[in-house]
Parts: C-alpha cells; sequence; structure tokens
C-alpha cells in the first residue's frame, strides 16, 4: 500500500512538472491558458471548501465568487495578448466593484442564515487569490506587452525548491515545531532548510539570466522563503478550520491546486512588488 501510495505521488508529480513547465516555457498564450485554469481551480476549491453547504444561494455564491475572482486575471490578460484594447481596462476597473454587490443581493434574496460569513469568503478569495494573480499578470510582461520568461520561471523554481527541500530535510531531521497549532509537522529545520536551498536555487538561476543581477534573485529568493513559508502555514490554518486534510483531489495523491500553490499565491504580492519596483 504504501509503495502504492509512492507510486501514485510520484506519476502525478512528474505529469504536474511537465505540464507546469511546457506552460510556462511555451510562451505567453501557454503561460495565460496554464494560470487562467489554476487560477480557476484554486478559486474553487477554496470556495467549495469554505462554502460547503447545499442550497441554491451557496451554490451561487460559489459560482459568482468563482467567476469574479477570476475575471479581473482574465481581463489583463486579454490585454497583454492584444485581444482587448487597453482603452477598455480602465473602464473595466471602475466597473467591476459595481459587480461585487451583487454577491450582496446574492446573500440577501437567497435568505441567507449568515450572510456576512458567506459574502465574506467571497472577498476573502478574491484578496487572497484573484489580486495575486493579477500581480502575476502585470510582472509577466513587459511595457511592450513581452512575456518575461525568466520572471515566472524563476519564482515557479525559487517556489518548488522552497516547499521540496523543506519538505525533505524537514522529514529526516525536523524536530523543533514551527507552529504546532496550525502546522504540526511543519518544522524549523524544515523551513530554514527550504529557505537556505531557494538561496542556492537563485544563484544558479543567475548563472542563466545574465540580464537579472544575481542580487535580485537572491531577494527574490527570500521572499518567496519567507512568505512563501507563511502562505503554506495561512492555508494550513484555513483547512484546519474548515476541518479537511486538503483543499481538493485533483492531484492524486498531492491533494488539491490550492495545495500546491498555497506559497506560491501568498508571495506573489511581495515578490511581484519587489520585481516591479526593483527590476
Amino acid at each position: 500500500m504504501a509503495f502504492d501510495a509512492f507510486r501514485t505521488r510520484f506519476i502525478t508529480s512528474v505529469i504536474f512538472v511537465i505540464v507546469m513547465l511546457g506552460g510556462v516555457i511555451g510562451g505567453k498564450y501557454t503561460f495565460s491558458i496554464l494560470f487562467s485554469m489554476i487560477a480557476l481551480l484554486c478559486l474553487r476549491e477554496f470556495l467549495d471548501a469554505g462554502l460547503r453547504e447545499e442550497g441554491n444561494s451557496k451554490r451561487l455564491m460559489r459560482w459568482t465568487g468563482t467567476l469574479f475572482g477570476i475575471l479581473p486575471f482574465i481581463t489583463l490578460l486579454a490585454t497583454k495578448l492584444g485581444l482587448l484594447s487597453a482603452a477598455y481596462l480602465l473602464p473595466a476597473v471602475a466597473f467591476f466593484p459595481l459587480l461585487l454587490f451583487i454577491v450582496f443581493l446574492i446573500a440577501l434574496l437567497g435568505q441567507e442564515n449568515t450572510p456576512f460569513h458567506a459574502t465574506g469568503q467571497v472577498f476573502t478569495a478574491l484578496v487572497y487569490i484573484g489580486i495575486p494573480f493579477v500581480l502575476l499578470g502585470l510582472i509577466s510582461f513587459d511595457a511592450n506587452g513581452g512575456y518575461q520568461t525568466a520572471i515566472v520561471l524563476g519564482l515557479v523554481l525559487l517556489t518548488w525548491t522552497n516547499d521540496t527541500w523543506a519538505y525533505i530535510i524537514g522529514s529526516r531531521f525536523g524536530k523543533t515545531p514551527l507552529l504546532p497549532r496550525v502546522s504540526p509537522k511543519k518544522t524549523w529545520e524544515g523551513t530554514l532548510g527550504g529557505g537556505i536551498a531557494a538561496l542556492l536555487m537563485g544563484l544558479a538561476i543567475a548563472q542563466f539570466t545574465p540580464d537579472i543581477a544575481v542580487g535580485h534573485w537572491l531577494a527574490l529568493g527570500f521572499l518567496v522563503f519567507v512568505f512563501g513559508t507563511l502562505g503554506d502555514l495561512v492555508e494550513s490554518m484555513f483547512k484546519r478550520s474548515r476541518q479537511i486534510k486538503d483543499s481538493g483531489q485533483l492531484l492524486p495523491g498531492h491533494g488539491g491546486l490550492l495545495d500546491r500553490f498555497d506559497g506560491f499565491i501568498f508571495h506573489l504580492p511581495f515578490t511581484a512588488a519587489y520585481v516591479l519596483m526593483a527590476l
């Protein structure tokens, strides 16, 4: 049984890596399709877990939250790909807050017993998942609309390195719990191991990106280490509050997409801010 579980995890990991690298390296269209799907499914998993109760209003709230959460990212990508004139972007941004009040109407007309819990889940999804993906869209294209493969691939590799080595070192040498109330298995040893590995990966990436100074990759590696780790803890806190083990079952042996992208999503506001200000 243990071998079967390991085999399932391994096969899933291989397919996941191939799809991710293909989508990131393939160009702006494959990137846009890949991360639109990731954002959509992460939103869906979060809202399915947060609004698990049955009922038409809850179901409508989940679909509405998913749609509104993905809409800004899709709109931004459409302008970057030249599918939508940039002149429409500002009116779309101005109109978007009006759409959010539909969430309150759904809660009102659906006679929700806990209306602000339901609406709060939707707004949290927009802030927690929707906005970080918009920031990803901003840093993935330069001022002329060119796709910045190095930035996207670098952030993905830094995140994977931090997560993978935190798990490996924590499993083998971890003894000191980091935050047992939220994540009993996460240790200081694993966390620091992941951080060191991320910095080393930053040094390695710098060898292949001469246009980006090594100091920038080290800074990004540090931000991924700190805020990616916090993102993992935040998602663990969310799952614990909803009494679920995984955010979904899309990835056999690994859980849901949100389980795999929790750190990536959480560090994006900080890494994106660094890219926009320093690069």
